[in-house]
């Protein structure tokens, strides 16, 4: 097992179409974790979800997040970030950056449809601030 620069972290979230894991915490206090698809904008995360959804009610109320990417192919590696986040509902920031989202993970020829749907009133667009990065890689290296 080796530890990852913080540029080979940053390098790993940008690559493929890997689903992060966020954590966030319910209102009484227990873990909520739910999937999500996520783009960089230099060090910051960004993702969108629904107003009432688990995740989006949760992040309102508490901010605090942790977030897990991993690839699940051998030697293995993971990337775990803890931070905050900013939220904010303005249509024309989501659907730049859910058209984003969308060409990396569903192609370019489905990024402003999944740009456009997901800029919707009621949509959150959310910067997760990382405040810190926990990166491994060749866990299973002999």
């Amino acid at each position: 097992m080796k530890k990852m620069s913080k540029a080979e972290a940053y390098e790993f979230l940008a690559t493929g179409t890997r689903t992060g894991k966020l954590a966030t915490v319910r209102a009484d206090g227990r873990p909520h974790v739910a999937p999500i698809w996520f783009v960089l904008d230099g060090e910051d995360l960004i993702f969108n979800t629904w107003h009432e959804s688990v995740k989006g009610k949760n992040l309102v109320r508490d901010g605090r997040i942790a977030l897990t990417v991993d690839e699940e192919i051998a030697p293995y590696a993971f990337v775990l970030v803890e931070g905050t986040v900013e939220i904010t509902d303005d249509p024309a920031e989501s659907r730049k950056w859910a058209t984003r989202i969308g060409a990396r993970y569903m192609g370019a020829d489905q990024a402003e449809a999944f740009g456009q749907r997901n800029s919707v009133p009621g949509e959150l667009l959310v910067r997760i601030k990382v405040d810190k990065i926990i990166a491994q890689k060749e866990l299973a290296a002999w």
